[in-house]
């Protein structure tokens, strides 16, 4: 692994173009340690500091971690977030045992907490109102993927098992199907980015500056009213979203000059 001196990227730059393809051709796999700081400027003929502006540019990509006393280590690769939060309900509103087996979820708090701003216009509250909250953090691996939340309003789940530390053999939402006795009938999703919290940053093991992607899930019954808000943030470095849908066939009698239609 070199570098060019003459070119006009820089150097910093350079090196992570190398360490970032060996990432992709898994030269370097998921959990693997890199050399240290002055064992790459070696290897690269540069100072040490100009390795250190690759580790950190990396590490906002989110490609590289860093433990302290231990090392920098290759976080992993992508993970690829399908339509949305559709996955959770399945294709037959069943459990997903592939997605079980690759992503563990762990319950970290069940609590009454004041309300996002957020999830409490979603609900149609003020915010600060008091809501109950079911907040886990799931792993791949070693690696920690997401922080997420389950907010619902406490007379709602009063007296049911939402309101425990109960983790649930299904998915929460047919367990709240069947406390509560209301269908998931429709739901609406809003993604954007932002930084992380600072809690966020230190559960995903990422840089404050690293952005996240942050889902809002509002999950609706029959009568169009708020079961559940749920919420969710990914390094959004290592993650992509998906969504695949078919595109209408051209209908016989429109002009192809239809108004609205054109690209340009």
């Amino acid at each position: 692994m070199t570098i060019n001196p003459g070119a006009a990227e820089f150097p910093h730059r350079q090196i992570g173009a190398q360490i970032r393809a060996q990432i992709q051709r898994g030269d370097w796999a998921p959990g693997e340690r890199l050399p240290s700081i002055p064992a790459l400027a070696a290897q690269f003929g540069v100072a040490k500091q100009t390795v250190q502006r690759t580790i950190d540019q990396l590490r906002i990509e989110g490609l590289l971690i860093t433990r302290p006393g231990s090392g920098t280590f290759v976080r992993g690769t992508k993970r690829r977030m399908n339509r949305l939060s559709r996955g959770r309900y399945g294709a037959q509103r069943g459990y997903h045992a592939e997605l079980a087996a690759r992503y563990r979820q762990h319950l970290m708090i069940v609590a009454q907490l004041p309300a996002p701003a957020d999830v409490a216009e979603a609900f149609g509250l003020d915010a600060g109102a008091p809501l109950l909250v079911r907040r886990h953090i799931v792993r791949t691996g070693d690696s920690p993927v997401e922080v997420g939340a389950s907010w619902f309003k406490p007379n709602d789940v009063r007296g049911t098992s939402i309101e425990r530390a109960d983790v649930f053999d299904r998915p929460l939402y047919q367990e709240v199907e069947e406390e509560l006795g209301r269908r998931y009938a429709s739901a609406r999703d809003q993604v954007s980015a932002r930084l992380p919290t600072r809690e966020e940053a230190e559960l995903l093991q990422i840089r404050p500056d690293t952005p996240v992607l942050v889902l809002l899930h509002v999950a609706y019954d029959e009568d169009h009213k708020p079961i559940e808000v749920a919420q969710a943030a990914w390094p959004g470095p290592m993650t992509a979203l998906t969504e695949e849908y078919r595109i209408p066939a051209p209908r016989a009698g429109l002009p192809d000059d239809e108004p609205g239609l054109a690209l340009g």
